[in-house]
């Protein structure tokens, strides 16, 4: 699976995965809210990894597939938002 990353710069060490740009307008307001401006980071091919630095590949996977989205927030942060 393919993937866009970006980095909110409101909140340091938090990045959102969504299938395409396309994606990052389907936010929930809420989220959308909460993570403010996006910068656009890279373009991703899950597939190709089976680790990130914070998590599994499946575990991104299966959030966007079933979310729309995996909202990755910096250690020790809990995610409350979605």
């Amino acid at each position: 699976m393919k993937c866009e990353v970006y980095r909110s710069n409101r909140k340091a060490g938090t990045y959102l995965f969504v299938a395409n740009a396309d994606g990052v307008g389907n936010l929930p307001d809420e989220l959308q809210a909460r993570l403010g401006p996006l910068e656009w980071v890279m373009a991703l091919d899950l597939a190709e990894r089976k680790t990130l630095a914070a998590t599994r590949s499946a575990t991104v996977i299966d959030s966007i597939e079933s979310q729309g989205f995996f909202l990755q927030l910096p250690p020790g942060e809990e995610n409350d938002s979605c």
